[in-house]
């Protein structure tokens, strides 16, 4: 009995000594900032106060005690005896680790003042020349008595036959044009002369009443004015046609019309007179010079591009209207201007800017305007002078995965309250690196 007694005594006291060291345990200061509970402002590591823990990628925000960060990253304290990452720099600049720099790739250019290569290579396409179309039409009520061209697209020859037709009112005046022939009277030549300009006003040319008077009566026959093309046939052999009705168009292939599509930032550099040269898939080997003789007063409103005319010599008939056709521009060289290689833009939608490189680490966000492009370089119209540095690599994995357009606008932010730590990992973050 008194031996069971003895080992009751000692097993209460074994648990007492437990719940001792257990609330003893839970009430004992931590021995490191990682196990503190308490403000970092009061934390002592290595002799150092620590004022608070923070992002390197985000140093504006400010914790209270160590873990990751809401992006992920671990954080880092900041001693007092240190400056803070924000102080002396402006509000638009960020500070990146020098470690995710250099996993980034970061790559930087210098802003160049040059003069942007001026030629300029756009599409067109070869249509007529309409200065040379001719409309043929009948001056007077005729019946088309044949036709000599009887499919549109026909080519013909300057003074080639096209149609005869035949017609009362010239069969009349014809008649008594023929009978004044012989006359030698004073009188009866002044009718002959009178009786030849009725047959003027009638539409007759005087090649076509010399033909009439060789014993083709009233049978009037029209020729081709210039050697070219039939574009358009609009009457049929035997037809009866009224006077002014548009029987066939002819146009000369001795030049033609190149119509180039110009984006409307170049379209500002191309005057009247601009030099160009012309190729077409079709011709290898061939080019045709020219020079812009207008600008069309019209900006095609699903291209957004403004239509550059130009003329071309076509002597051989080489060129047909509907080929489509490489336009290269030379336009007059302009002024050096600031420049930035095409990689180095981030158009966000809203805006268009450049990352800047300012030494130590320190990123910067501009704004630009932009202007023509050319040879992979962009004219910058405002924002850059020339001489500062530019990202032109990484710049987009530090503008989403560093979140440096998030931390420009948060710093525009007065709030410095600070943010409480979380623990929660990055998404496949393993389990042993949580804080």
């Amino acid at each position: 009995m008194k031996r069971a007694l003895m080992m009751l005594t000692a097993a209460l006291l074994a648990v007492m000594l437990l719940l001792i060291g257990y609330f003893g345990g839970r009430h004992q200061a931590p021995s490191s900032p990682s196990q503190a509970g308490t403000p970092a402002s009061a934390a002592e590591a290595g002799g150092k106060k620590i004022l608070y823990w923070y992002d390197t990628m985000v140093p504006q925000q400010h914790f209270d005690k160590p873990g990751l960060s809401p992006m992920g990253m671990q954080m880092v304290p900041k001693y007092a005896d240190e400056k803070p990452a924000e102080e002396g720099t402006a509000k638009d600049v960020v500070r990146i680790d020098p470690t995710t720099v250099q996993n980034l790739g970061v790559r930087t250019a210098t802003v160049e003042r040059r003069v942007l290569a001026s030629a300029l290579r756009v599409p067109g396409t070869i249509t007529w020349d309409l200065r040379q179309a001719i409309t043929i039409s009948a001056r007077t009520d005729a019946v088309v008595s044949k036709l000599d061209v009887r499919a549109p697209y026909t080519v013909v020859k300057a003074g080639e036959p096209l149609a005869e037709l035949l017609a009362p009112q010239w069969s009349s005046a014809l008649a008594e044009y023929d009978a004044l022939q012989h006359v030698q009277s004073t009188e009866a030549k002044g009718l002959r002369a009178a009786s030849r300009e009725r047959l003027q006003v009638l539409g007759l040319t005087p090649a076509e009443i010399r033909s009439s008077r060789r014993g083709t009566g009233a049978a009037i026959t029209l020729h081709a004015p210039q050697a070219g093309v039939v574009t358009t046939l609009d009457v049929r052999e035997g037809q009866r046609v009224t006077a002014g009705q548009t029987l066939m168009t002819v146009n000369g292939l001795s030049t033609v019309w190149t119509e180039a599509a110009l984006p409307q930032a170049a379209a500002g550099t191309v005057r009247n007179g601009t030099p160009v040269v012309v190729t077409v898939d079709a011709l290898p080997g061939r080019s045709f010079p020219g020079t812009v003789e207008t600008l069309l007063p019209e900006v095609d409103a699903v291209t957004r591009t403004q239509r550059a005319r130009i003329v071309l010599d076509n002597p051989d008939g080489a060129l047909s209207p509907g080929m489509f056709a490489t336009v290269r521009l030379s336009p007059a060289q302009g002024e050096a201007v600031p420049v930035v290689p095409d990689d180095a833009l981030i158009a966000t939608g809203s805006q268009t800017r450049v990352i800047i490189a300012e030494g130590d680490r320190h990123f910067r966000a501009v704004s630009v305007r932009i202007g023509r492009a050319a040879g992979g370089y962009t004219e910058i119209l405002d924002g850059l002078t020339g001489g500062e540095k530019v990202v032109v690599s990484g710049q987009f994995l530090i503008d989403s995965e560093a979140s440096l357009s998030g931390a420009l606008e948060r710093l525009n932010d007065s709030s410095t309250k600070p943010v409480p730590a979380t623990s929660t990992p990055m998404p496949g973050m393993p389990m042993g690196d949580r804080p």
